[in-house]
């Protein structure tokens, strides 16, 4: 089953796309896995580091790093200040 992932800000700036779909590879389980997963694509990717200064929410509920993810979950990635 796929995941959703949707990227704000200067994130959708960084990584050059708004959102997208794919299915949750083995071993992420976490919001914390996801973010290395996406972030090892290496160049603009290295903007979802752990380190970076970045906010999450699943399912439109703000995310801690150790929050699951699972099949058909939506995750969103947005630095801490997003304009409107």
């Amino acid at each position: 089953m796929n995941i959703k992932i949707l990227y704000f800000a200067s994130l959708r700036d960084a990584v050059g796309q708004a959102e997208e779909s794919f299915e949750l590879p083995s071993g992420v389980s976490t919001v914390a896995d996801l973010r290395a997963f996406l972030a090892d694509r290496g160049d603009s990717w290295t903007a979802l580091e752990a380190g970076r200064n970045v906010r999450a929410a699943r399912n439109q509920r703000m995310a801690g790093p150790s929050d699951p993810v699972s099949p058909g979950d939506e995750i969103a990635f947005f630095p801490p200040v997003t304009g409107g």
